[in-house]
């Protein structure tokens, strides 16, 4: 790992665990349905970006595999809550 890795993954994963706490807050105060699902689009994202920057600084291929299956269950959540948001049933 170069000189400048060893400083960057560490303040990014701070930096993503940051956005993390942030999106919390908006999702347990938010004040319209729609900034919740926004606010859980991002800490799902950030999620996902963790699992990368951590992937990277264990020099492992476990992590991705997680990733994946984060943004897959994240898109489809946020898909699912769009549709219920809209129509008022997520199922016809």
């Amino acid at each position: 790992m170069t000189p400048v890795l060893s400083w960057a993954l560490p303040l990014a994963l701070f930096i993503l665990l940051l956005a993390m706490a942030l999106a919390l807050m908006r999702l347990l105060i938010g004040p319209a349905a729609q900034d919740r699902v926004l606010a859980l689009d991002c800490m799902y994202l950030n999620a996902m970006l963790a699992m990368l920057v951590l992937a990277l600084m264990d020099d492992s291929s476990n992590y991705f595999e997680a990733a994946l299956l984060i943004a897959v269950l994240g898109f489809v959540g946020s898909t699912a809550m769009a549709k219920f948001l809209l129509r008022g049933e997520v199922i016809e």
